[in-house]
């Protein structure tokens, strides 16, 4: 369906959380290295639950090698600094998204080497939980083929 690409996560329920979104949705996914944790970790198993053991996901080594192999149709990067609200766009299936770690967003040149998209905010928060954007990021995408 779709493909969820976490540049260097940072924090392991966040991830394990988004291996459950995954399953529930049919969407890849994949890690890039640096990970902020072991994916033995206790906490991202924990958050991860037994929907890990029915959903694989994929670690590389760096986004080039990723998208090297991942038959994406398009890829977006989300980022609050994004030129398109999430909900203006024609998703198509094989879309890619990409979402940087959560202290610190995805880097300028990896937002800008793609049509970024961003998710609307009211407070002056930074942004959002990486596992709630990557939900309405998700969920948007998939309403748009009436969730088939």
């Amino acid at each position: 369906m779709f493909h969820i690409i976490l540049f260097e996560p940072e924090i392991p329920p966040n991830a394990g959380n988004i291996i459950r979104l995954c399953v529930n949705t049919g969407c890849d996914l994949h890690f890039i290295e640096p990970l902020g944790f072991s994916v033995d970790e206790k906490s991202f198993k924990r958050a991860g639950m037994d929907y890990m053991k029915k959903k694989d996901f994929h670690v590389w080594n760096s986004l080039e090698n990723c998208m090297e192999k991942v038959s994406a149709s398009r890829y977006f990067t989300i980022s609050t600094k994004g030129q398109n609200k999430y909900t203006d766009v024609d998703y198509e299936k094989g879309d890619a998204f990409i979402f940087g770690p959560e202290s610190r967003g995805l880097p300028k040149e990896i937002r800008d080497s793609h049509e970024s998209i961003f998710i609307p905010m009211k407070s002056e928060g930074r942004s959002l939980n990486l596992a709630n954007a990557v939900s309405v990021i998700v969920y948007e995408a998939w309403k748009a083929f009436n969730f088939q």
